[in-house]
């Protein structure tokens, strides 16, 4: 959720965009691909309190504190991810 966020405040400020509306973009592509979403929970914004500040963007400090906290990897380009006890794909 922390990233379809993040891509609606990216639209709305027109650094973003979509070919098609963005209301039936995101949708449709979490069908196609079968992807969940996951939500933001309380023990989610505990655990960003927790992390040390290596990464100072505070979606990437959101989905670094949900990996952690679910025990899940993170797909992400981005080595300062590293820094953290993540398990990053790509």
């Amino acid at each position: 959720m922390a990233s379809v966020w993040e891509m609606a405040i990216k639209v709305s400020l027109g650094k973003l965009t979509p070919h098609v509306p963005f209301s039936s973009l995101v949708p449709g592509h979490l069908t196609k691909n079968g992807i969940a979403l996951l939500g933001i929970t309380v023990d989610h914004a505990l655990q960003v309190a927790q992390l040390p500040y290596h990464h100072r963007d505070p979606f990437d400090r959101m989905l670094i504190a949900q990996a952690m906290t679910e025990g899940i990897p993170i797909v992400s380009a981005d080595s300062v991810f590293d820094a953290y006890p993540v398990t990053r794909i790509w």
